[in-house]
């Protein structure tokens, strides 16, 4: 990979990460304001390669960085995910279930493994629900407690 893909890559995974981006060419038009003009075909191509898809959200489709995009630690943090993708969530004794928007459960628990977290000793997702569970009811609800904050951002 060259270095010019290299950061033009790294300078998509960047804004996605830090702004609700709906459409190429919203992407395409912010990429250009960076000195990026790219192609609607480098785009998708770059999109592919990244494996960023576009998921619906309670404000409309959006992009996000999928879980399978490798161990890249420049991927979006949880922080920038959740308040796109989040539903709500319901805990009981040590276990946690999150819900999501269809399709966005196996990204969301992705971030929340990525963040290592010591009150969590595993997540286990399907299309829109993950099951966490917690080291301790204790642990439940500082999770929880910080899940829920992160989500509400989204309204």
């Amino acid at each position: 990979m060259t270095a010019s893909k290299r950061d033009r890559q790294h300078a998509i995974l960047e804004l996605i990460g830090t702004r609700e981006i709906g459409s190429q060419e919203e992407l395409r038009q912010l990429l250009a304001k960076r000195g990026w003009e790219v192609t609607q075909s480098t785009l998708s191509r770059d999109l592919r390669d990244l494996r960023i898809a576009r998921v619906p959200t309670g404000q409309g489709v959006r992009y996000v960085v999928s879980e399978s995009a490798g161990e890249d630690a420049s991927r979006a943090p949880l922080a920038a995910i959740l308040p796109q993708l989040f539903v709500r969530l319901e805990g009981v004794s040590h276990m946690i279930v999150l819900k999501t928007v269809i399709g966005g459960a196996q990204t969301v628990a992705s971030a929340i493994d990525r963040e290592s977290s010591t009150d969590i000793l595993g997540t286990i997702a399907g299309d829109d629900t993950i099951l966490m569970v917690c080291r301790s009811e204790a642990a439940r609800e500082r999770v929880a407690r910080r899940l829920a904050s992160l989500g509400k951002r989204a309204t």
